[in-house]
């Protein structure tokens, strides 16, 4: 519990500096720490927590960034180099020298959340805490307590953004670590179509914890790809919950690629409360050293005639652990739905570790639902035969992890987020070899 102390005792810190606030905000937070203090830290005997560990950042004493201090030359390194509306964040705070929303359609808006709720904080009250309520997980409730940041965006009905809206979360190596619980609002109106990308990085040597939940509310007809680019350096922790409302006709497409932290832990979970909602779900962890990289996701079918279908990709190597726990719950009378999900591991090293568990929980009877999960290592054959083609060892097995990864990679339409993923996984590869022609052959002589 003195733990759990430690963070009240910064809320209450904050509080006092930050003076008063309207009545409804002050009433959330409270409700967000007094159901943290109830809760506390979850332990390994939490299901759903079973396999992480998160002590590191229950000890952990870390403080509230006051300032955006980042270095330019050293944002302009890690920024994605896409033409986009860009909102960036260090450490939980807005950086407007490092945003650039340039001209945004008609009938959208993004914004800094503190600036929202200073032009219109009721609006934004009615729909905040909606999807992701304080009792969804001890960290969801401690961000409820905490969030004075992150981003609220409007998509009016109809409206198209053809750009793709970045919300970059930058993490700084400071003399001291930092801690932040960036919240993101997202209201998607009835035919509106956009891109959203959530990237997570940082300064090597930063030794930070994020806590960052996200909600999406599509309307009847709304378009929504989001992506979810998480290369953190190896030190930092995060922890993320993603939760989607998709009402009638709505589609939904999810990109999680986790590359770094030390713990990175993302929940993502949507209600499909619409005839004809559809939720795509696709992902991809790669782990190196000691790091945990543990994704849980669940898809609701709360009405008949909904669709939902999974890709993930696990790889990891060195002494890496990943945990992919994916759940389809189908409610009663949600008759002709459609539900696929599989998650396929790859082992590079003897020591690494995968816990899968795919779920279905179904309460109708005329539907079709698939699940599936598959761990192996790289074939020894393959990687013989693409060094009789004059390929080094490394560059033969890089190829094939790439191979590997490829059913969920060649679906990402963003070159510049495909190719942070693909230098991750398989490093610098050489130009001068006809790199599709050969991960093609890569994945045929895979299948013999």
């Amino acid at each position: 519990m003195s733990e759990v102390q430690g963070f009240l005792d910064r809320l209450s810190e904050r509080a006092a500096a930050r003076g008063a606030e309207p009545t409804w905000i002050a009433a959330r937070r409270q409700a967000g720490a007094a159901r943290f203090e109830a809760l506390g830290f979850p332990d390994r005997k939490v299901e759903a927590w079973k396999y992480t560990d998160v002590r590191g950042i229950a000890r952990g004493d870390f403080a509230l960034a006051e300032s955006a201090d980042f270095s330019p030359a050293s944002a302009a390194a890690l920024t994605l180099p896409i033409e986009a509306h860009r909102l960036s964040f260090v450490d939980g705070v807005f950086a407007p020298a490092l945003s650039d929303l340039g001209e945004l359609p008609a009938g959208v808006s993004v914004e800094p959340l503190s600036q929202a709720l200073a032009a219109n904080h009721e609006a934004v009250g009615g729909a905040l805490g909606r999807l992701a309520g304080v009792d969804f997980s001890p960290f969801t409730a401690l961000n409820t307590a905490f969030a004075e940041e992150g981003a609220v965006i409007r998509l009016a009905p109809g409206a198209v953004v053809e750009r793709p809206i970045v919300l970059q979360f930058l993490s700084g190596a400071g003399p001291a670590p930092v801690m932040s619980h960036p919240r993101v609002l997202v209201e998607a109106g009835a035919r509106s179509q956009a891109t959203l990308i959530e990237h997570q990085a940082g300064e090597e040597g930063a030794a930070n914890f994020s806590n960052l939940v996200s909600e999406l509310l599509l309307e009847r007809g709304a378009i929504l790809t989001h992506y979810k680019l998480q290369e953190l350096p190896q030190t930092d922790q995060h922890i993320a919950s993603l939760h989607v409302d998709q009402a009638r006709d709505s589609r939904f497409t999810s990109f999680n690629l986790n590359l770094g932290g030390a713990l990175a832990r993302n929940d993502i979970v949507t209600d499909l409360n619409g005839q004809g909602a559809e939720a795509n779900f696709f992902g991809l962890f790669f782990g190196q050293g000691r790091q945990l990289l543990d994704t849980h996701t669940l898809a609701n079918h709360n009405a008949p005639l909904t669709f939902s279908h999974e890709n993930y990709k696990g790889i990891l190597d060195d002494r890496a652990r990943g945990i992919f726990n994916g759940k389809v719950i189908v409610k009663r009378d949600s008759q002709k739905i459609e539900a696929h999900q599989n998650n396929a591991n790859l082992l590079l090293s003897d020591r690494a570790e995968i816990d899968t568990k795919p779920e279905l929980e179904i309460y109708a009877d005329d539907v079709k639902c698939s699940h599936g999960a598959t761990t192996g290592q790289l074939d020894q054959e393959a990687i013989f035969a693409l060094r009789a083609r004059g390929i080094d060892e490394a560059t033969a097995r890089g190829l094939l992890t790439l191979a590997f990864a490829g059913e969920v990679m060649d679906r990402v339409a963003i070159d510049a987020v495909a190719e942070r993923v693909e230098l991750a996984v398989a490093g610098k590869l050489p130009e001068r070899f006809n790199l599709a022609g050969l991960v093609e052959a890569a994945v045929a002589l895979h299948e013999e």
